[in-house]
Parts: structure tokens; C-alpha cells; sequence
């Protein structure tokens, strides 16, 4: 598949040249910024993140080239309303406060932004300075999320993470205070993890009645420390009996289940999440970022540079897009329902044909085959997974997969 042309003079024909698709509207759009230091590399940990050895990473050479790598993007998103921004990493609570003043502003000086935009931002308790979070707050972040992963000292060493429990327990405190709009991230299934100590961890997370609750069970991504060097997990079972109490636990506590990871309180999901599991547009700057954008014929991926030294020097040059290409109609169906499947209340049914630009009939055969195996319900306006193709996702996103060999 040859890549889209989007770039430099390429824009013009992304818009214009014939495709294989054809897309009635856009899809909303969001923005993604990628901060790629952190203090110290957790051993489970597969994102783009670098530790910074030195006194101080280059934070105005890395400001300059996210202005430089936005300023060569905005024609592909010219005119575009943003809804959301979400500020990840690495740790970007590491920014100084003018720091991210000065991306924020320069992120409305750039592109539309909704008046109502969700704006968050990612932190590690060990990062966590009161002052300088009310900073954070005052400069337009209106969301946190705030990695704490555990609240037992002895996981929190095994993770390898850089903050105590009573660092932990203090920046929650500082989050809640200076935030209406919050999230922990939490995992389970952790090295030698009893369900007592997965309990009592929620248990903590709950008595500070967070808005939004992100509970991830623990997995082993290739290419961590943690991969090339497993530690002992609990097993299937026990694990199990730890998910279906996080279940059972966070709705008496009144939080919907309403991603495979996520539990929110009413109207407290994140919308910048949502986005992307309903298959929206979103644009990623910053080192290693990845964007997919619509266009009316065609939709479009890329990926920055990964190294932030590389990225800086590229978008200096004004080239920071490393690959670019073109999503096919035969790998769309899967695209969409590795993300839609994630939702526990599945999708609409004309989600799918107003994002991929798809007829149903290009994937009823496997929706049929889901359907026969359980995975799925659904009927004229919507299609959900079941809780057995809930606990089985990877086997039901599969059946898509097919359709686009």
C-alpha cells in the first residue's frame, strides 16, 4: 500500500484525490501530546519513555519542536474544533509550571479549541508538588490522572515506581483538592498479589471518591524488564477472583464498568478516552506520538520520530512525521472494533458505517460467527460484546481480523 501523501504539498491531494472510501462527516477530533522523559523506567512499561540522566531535560528545545511539529499539522486539521487534550508520557508533571503554561497557550493560540474541553494531564505521585499543581490548574488542565499503580510498599518496589505509599496517599490528597475531575490508575494481578492486598488497595482508591477509576490487570509487554525477566504473578484463577471483586466492589460504590479498564462515576467518563474507542480523529505530537486522521475519502496514521533528540532535530527541519500511511478498507473492520469492542455498551450500528465509510455487509460474515459463539448481542441500532466476549475481547476482535487477510 503506497503512503497517503498529507504531508507538505501533499496536502491538498489528501483532500482532493479519489479513494476507496467515502465518509459523509469527519468524526470529532482531539489532540494528544506526548512528553517522552520520566525519572526512572518502570520494569512493566512499554510506552515511549526515556529516563533523563541529567540535571534537566531541554524543556524549551522540546516546547519549541511540540510548536514546530503542531505549526506543520494544521493543515491536515484546518478549521477542525479540538474537544479534548490529553497530556501523556513519561511524566509530564515533570514540566515546570511555566512550562506548561506556555504549551497550553501556544496549543490555543494554534488550533480552535472547545470552550468546554477536557484538558488532562498525566502525573507520578513522586512528581507531585502542591504549588505547582495549582499552577497546572490555573494554566487550563481541568482533568488529572495520577499513576499511583498501588498503595502497598512493597508492590510499589517490585513496580520499580519512584514514590512511597505515603507519597502516594499524599498526592491523591493534593489531586482531590485541587481538582473536581480526577483519576487514579491502579494495577492488580502484581508480583506474590494476595486478593487481600488487591482489595485493600481499592479500598484505599475508594475512600477518596475519585470521579474515574482506571484498574489495569498487570501484563507482560514484550520488550520490558519485566518480559525478559518475569516475576512470580498470581495465577488465572487468582486473578480472576481479583477482577470479578474490582467488578463486583466498584459497582456498589456507584462506578460504571464502561471499558474493559475503566469505572467512572455518572457523567465523569473521559471523553478524551471515549474518542478514541468510538473511533474518533485524534492528533498526536511529540516524540513517538502516533495521529489518525479522517479525510473524505480516506483516513490516514503516523507516527513522529521516537528518540527526543531525533524528534527535536526533525521537527526543527520541519519533517518530525517518520512513517505515514493510508488505512485500507480491508484493515479498517478491525481497526474499528479493536477499539468499539472495548466499550461495554458496543456502538451503533451507523458508528460503523460514519467512521469507516463501510457498508455492514463488509463485516456481517464475522459479526454472524460472533454472534453463533456469544460474543456479541445486537440488533438493528446497536451491537455489544457479552460479558463472555467481554472476558474473551482478544478472541472476539480476532474474528474481524479475518476478514482483513
Amino acid at each position: 500500500m503506497s503512503p497517503a501523501p498529507t504531508t507538505g504539498a501533499g496536502v491538498i491531494p489528501a483532500f482532493t484525490m479519489p479513494g476507496r472510501i467515502r465518509l459523509t462527516a469527519l468524526p470529532p477530533l482531539a489532540l494528544y501530546v506526548h512528553f517522552p522523559w520520566c525519572v526512572r523506567k518502570c520494569p512493566y512499561c512499554d510506552f515511549n519513555s526515556h529516563e533523563w540522566k541529567g540535571e534537566r531535560f531541554p524543556e524549551d528545545d522540546y516546547l519549541d519542536a511540540l510548536r514546530a511539529d503542531l505549526e506543520q499539522a494544521l493543515p491536515l486539521v484546518w478549521g477542525r474544533q479540538v474537544h479534548t487534550v490529553f497530556i501523556g508520557g513519561g511524566t509530564p508533571s515533570l514540566l515546570s509550571a511555566h512550562g506548561l503554561d506556555r504549551l497550553l497557550s501556544d496549543v490555543r493560540a494554534l488550533l480552535p479549541l472547545d470552550a468546554d474541553a477536557e484538558i488532562t494531564m498525566e502525573a507520578n505521585p513522586g512528581t507531585f508538588e502542591a504549588d505547582k499543581f495549582a499552577q497546572f490548574r490555573a494554566s487550563g488542565v481541568n482533568r488529572l490522572s495520577v499513576g499511583i499503580q498501588s498503595f502497598n510498599e512493597a508492590h510499589l518496589k517490585a513496580l520499580g515506581r519512584i514514590h512511597d505509599a505515603t507519597q502516594a496517599r499524599h498526592a491523591v490528597d493534593v489531586a482531590a483538592r485541587t481538582f473536581d475531575n480526577f483519576n487514579l490508575d491502579l494495577m492488580f494481578a502484581l508480583p506474590q498479589q494476595t486478593l487481600a492486598e488487591c482489595q485493600a488497595d481499592i479500598e484505599t482508591a475508594l475512600s477518596y471518591a475519585p470521579p474515574h477509576l482506571s484498574l489495569y490487570h498487570l501484563t507482560m509487554e514484550p520488550n520490558t524488564l519485566f518480559a525478559k525477566f518475569p516475576p512470580a504473578l498470581p495465577d488465572d484463577d487468582a486473578s480472576a477472583d481479583m477482577q470479578d471483586w474490582i467488578h463486583e466492589r466498584t459497582a456498589a460504590a456507584g462506578y460504571a464498568r464502561y471499558e474493559v479498564s475503566a469505572y467512572a462515576k455518572p457523567h465523569r467518563q473521559s471523553r478524551h478516552n471515549l474518542n478514541y474507542w468510538r473511533f474518533g480523529d485524534y492528533l498526536g505530537i511529540g516524540a513517538g506520538a502516533h495521529t489518525k486522521l479522517s479525510f473524505p475519502e480516506r483516513i490516514v496514521r503516523q507516527a513522529r520520530y521516537r528518540h527526543p533528540a531525533t524528534f527535536i532535530e526533525q521537527a526543527r527541519a520541519g519533517t518530525p512525521v517518520q512513517e505515514e500511511h493510508e488505512v485500507g478498507p480491508r484493515d479498517l473492520p478491525f481497526e474499528f472494533m479493536l477499539n468499539a469492542l472495548r466499550l461495554v455498551e458496543g456502538f451503533p450500528v451507523h458508528r460503523f458505517v460514519e467512521r469507516t465509510g463501510l457498508p455492514m455487509t463488509s463485516i456481517e460474515p464475522a459479526l454472524r460467527d460472533a454472534e453463533r459463539r456469544g460474543l456479541i448481542a445486537r440488533d438493528h441500532e446497536r451491537i455489544a460484546p457479552t460479558p463472555l466476549g467481554q472476558r474473551f475481547l482478544n478472541d472476539l476482535q480476532e474474528l474481524f481480523l479475518k476478514d482483513a487477510e
